[in-house]
Order: structure tokens, then sequence, then C-alpha cells
């Protein structure tokens, strides 16, 4: 699984995507938290917060996120390299986790610089580090819980097919659906008494519980479920494509 890990991470730096998506996110919340005027400028205003960065980051994730894992299997299949990794003494779940894990130390990576905004804003406050501290890095562990649930979508989406825009696409749809869409389902017709169930199917709530600093134990088994379903999902695309295949 390292070896795996360590061919993927490699792959990311020693092309621009890794350095692409590490830029692109820094540069969107950097101009929206302090160069574009608006309620979200942090200098405009008069607020001493990251509540900005904790509310664009989520919708920033979810197109990069997919665009690192676009193809860490879809380019494997179209290039006819899978078949050889698989035939390596590696089972399918460590492939599938090597090339996970390597993705979410990406975001990992994209994530520990926006420390600076945290020491910025800190120090821009009337009272110098009067800052919510457990609402902040509550709000980062959500944000990272939440982007490794991006990650293990993106994987599974980039199994179920060789073309990587179509991989990009269904990742995007599925995070979205899961971000966002249980949210507006609850208020559908016929689902006016299951709501807060509903509701709770998706990781808005959970991203918004964390980041008003509760770590709760629910929350945290969520992102676990959630990421365990689609990692496991791939793994069986993987069987089904290695059986289909020695058949």
């Amino acid at each position: 699984m390292f070896a795996v890990y360590r061919r993927e991470i490699g792959s990311f730096f020693n092309s621009l995507t890794g350095y692409i998506v590490i830029i692109v996110y820094l540069l969107i919340n950097s101009l929206v938290m302090w160069i574009l005027p608006g309620d979200w400028n942090v200098l405009d205003s008069g607020y001493a917060g990251l509540d900005s960065l904790f509310i664009i980051s989520p919708w920033v994730f979810l197109f990069l996120v997919p665009a690192v894992t676009m193809k860490v299997l879809a380019e494997e299949k179209r290039a006819g390299t899978l078949e050889l990794l698989l035939s390596r003494p590696l089972s399918e779940r460590q492939i599938i986790y090597g090339k996970y894990l390597a993705s979410v130390s990406l975001v990992l990576m994209a994530l520990l610089p926006c420390i600076i905004y945290y020491l910025t804003v800190s120090a821009l406050g009337e009272t110098p580090g009067n800052l919510d501290k457990g609402g902040t890095w509550g709000a980062f562990i959500g944000l990272f819980f939440l982007a490794s649930v991006y990650a293990s979508i993106g994987v599974f989406a980039s199994s179920l097919t060789e073309n990587q825009v179509v991989a990009f696409i269904v990742a995007v749809l599925i995070s979205f659906i899961i971000f966002i869409g249980f949210d507006s389902f609850a208020f559908l017709p016929g689902f006016t008494r299951i709501d807060e169930f509903v509701i709770n199917l998706g990781i808005n709530e959970h991203y918004k519980s964390m980041s008003r600093g509760v770590i709760d134990l629910s929350d945290m088994l969520y992102f676990g479920v959630v990421i365990s379903v689609f990692t496991e999902a791939t793994g069986l695309m993987l069987v089904s494509r290695n059986w289909k295949t020695t058949r």
C-alpha cells in the first residue's frame, strides 16, 4: 500500500497537479477573503473571523478534489497499467487505499498553509488573539473530513470509467448531492415528516456541527462510514473487473 501511496504522491508532484491544486485553492480563498469587495472580505466586513473561508472551501474542494482523483484509476485503465498493478502482490484494497490516502494527503497539504489566515485574522482583531479557537479548529477538522469524503467519491468515480472527464463529472455530481442535495430533498413533499433524518444523511449538517467547535463522535462516525462505503464500492468495482478479465 505504501508503495502505491509513494508512487501516487510522486505523480502529483512530478507533474504540476499537486502544485496547481494547492495554489488554486489558496488563490481563490485569498482573493475572496482579502481582495474582492463584499461581505466575505475580512477587511470590508469589519469582523475578524474565518467564516468566509469555511463557507467557500467546501465549494472549492467540490471541484478541486475530483480534479485530483479523476485520473487515479481511470488513467490506469486507459493506459492498460491497472492489470499490471493488479498482478503485483497487492490486494485491491491496498491499491485503493494507497491512492485514496495520497489524494487526502494532497488535500491536507493545501489546508496547512491556511494557518496563515488564522494567524493573520487573529492579529487583526480589536483584541489580538481573541478568536473562537474551538470553532475555528473544529471547522478545519470538519473541512478535512469533508474533503476526505470527496476524495473517496472521486476514487470511486474514477473506477467506473476510463474517461477522466466523465470521472470528474460523476464525482462532482455525487459530491454535490451528498453535500447539499439532502438539504433540498428534505423539503420535498413526502419527506416533511422525516426531514431531520434526511438532512442528517448529507455532509452539510455534520460539517456545520463541527464548525461550531463541537467534535461529536456521531459526526466523525458519519464521515468514517461514508468514506468506507465509497472505498469498499471501489474495491467491488476492481474485483468485478479483475474477475471479468480472468474469465
